[in-house]
């Protein structure tokens, strides 16, 4: 059995690994990847609009891996509408791109839950092979970790250099125009890279389960030496 140090040590390190799968699927499930501003360029186009005017053609978008919404403004008032990503949106984007990084995150999460196995095998027992012990731990959390990067580095790229956001503000568009004026990264995005970093942290924490923590001894009650001058008494 484990002592009571290791116990500790790997019991935190199975509640990074859950951390990190539950953070994954709030990523997955939420609607909130990108947000950002978009200009009605068309309407602006129309009416010739100056610089105070441009505010009625200003409208905000959010999206994330599956769905998202936009409100548009085009100098009619505000018109909100959904975005699902699937099955049309996609054939309009990188699609293959998009799928891989969904991909990536849910290996992550077949990974981070292999790690957390391991933690628990851990936190009960003395593995007997090393891949079962220490090493074993941290190759389980680096794969994860390394697709949780790829999923983050892939996303970066669909939005810099596929400009994804342009894409998704003009699906469906057939009169309006929208130039993206701004657009950031946003809660879900940095939940997949808060993920990532639980599996760094985790490497930390099984280096603390090769800590030797000093015994505590108790001293033994000193035995009554028997002279001969007592013997004599």
């Amino acid at each position: 059995m484990p002592g009571i140090w290791k116990k500790i040590v790997f019991s935190f390190a199975s509640v990074l690994c859950i951390t990190s799968i539950i953070l994954i699927v709030v990523a997955l499930s939420t609607q909130k990847w990108v947000t950002g501003k978009i200009l009605c360029k068309t309407g602006v186009d129309l009416v010739n609009a100056s610089d105070p005017e441009l505010v009625k053609f200003i409208g905000d978008i959010y999206f994330g891996l599956f769905q998202g919404g936009k409100i548009r403004k085009c100098g009619l008032g505000s018109r909100r509408s959904k975005i699902y990503i699937f099955p049309k949106l996609v054939r309009k984007l990188n699609g293959g791109l998009h799928v891989i990084i969904i991909l990536f995150l849910f290996t992550a999460i077949g990974f981070a839950s292999v790690s957390l196995a391991f933690c628990i095998y851990n936190a009960k027992k003395i593995p007997y092979q090393s891949i079962k012990g220490p090493p074993g731990l941290y190759l389980w959390n680096f794969i994860a970790g390394l697709f949780g990067v790829f999923a983050i580095v892939c996303f970066i790229a669909a939005m810099k250099r596929h400009r994804l956001t342009e894409r998704v503000a003009n699906f469906k568009e057939d009169i309006f125009q929208f130039v993206v004026l701004e657009e950031d990264y946003a809660f879900s995005f940095w939940l997949c890279v808060a993920s990532t970093a639980t599996h760094a942290a985790n490497f930390i924490v099984v280096a603390m389960s090769m800590i030797r923590l000093p015994k505590m001894q108790t001293k033994k009650p000193e035995e009554p030496v028997v002279t001969v001058e007592d013997l004599l008494y």
